[in-house]
């Protein structure tokens, strides 16, 4: 279980995940665009867990490739879910997708979550609440 932090509020330091390239976030005017939705359905989704989004430079922006194709990542709202279920707020649950693992092909679970791997990333993060 980690601390809890409010999901609007950034972690200061060296402890911020996700992308490192500032290209590799997108802002939520941008996610609304690509998801051809509007922003008010970007903001419930973000309530709903189907999407994630923490604060970068004072602007709550969503990892890029959390949102590949036109379409949110399909596993992302499970594993977002599974992640709160177990105790993690929206800057852990960042972490944790964006933690290098070796095991899993792609490198991190976040990059997993598009290929053969997703059950397993859904399988290790339902393993966290135990």
């Amino acid at each position: 279980m980690t601390d809890s932090v409010p999901s609007d509020q950034a972690v200061p330091g060296p402890e911020l995940a996700g992308p490192a390239d500032p290209a590799g976030w997108l802002s939520l005017p941008d996610v609304a665009e690509r998801l051809d939705v509007s922003i008010s359905k970007v903001h419930q989704m973000i309530r709903d867990r189907e999407l994630l989004a923490v604060r970068r430079d004072g602007v709550r922006r969503v990892p890029a490739d959390l949102v590949a194709n036109e379409v949110v990542q399909k596993h992302l709202p499970g594993v977002l879910n599974l992640l709160a279920d177990a105790g993690y707020d929206d800057e852990a649950a960042l972490r944790w997708l964006y933690e290098p693992d070796d095991t899993l092909l792609g490198g991190t679970p976040a990059a997993a979550l598009s290929g053969d791997h997703a059950r397993e990333v859904k399988r290790r993060a339902q393993a966290l609440g135990f």
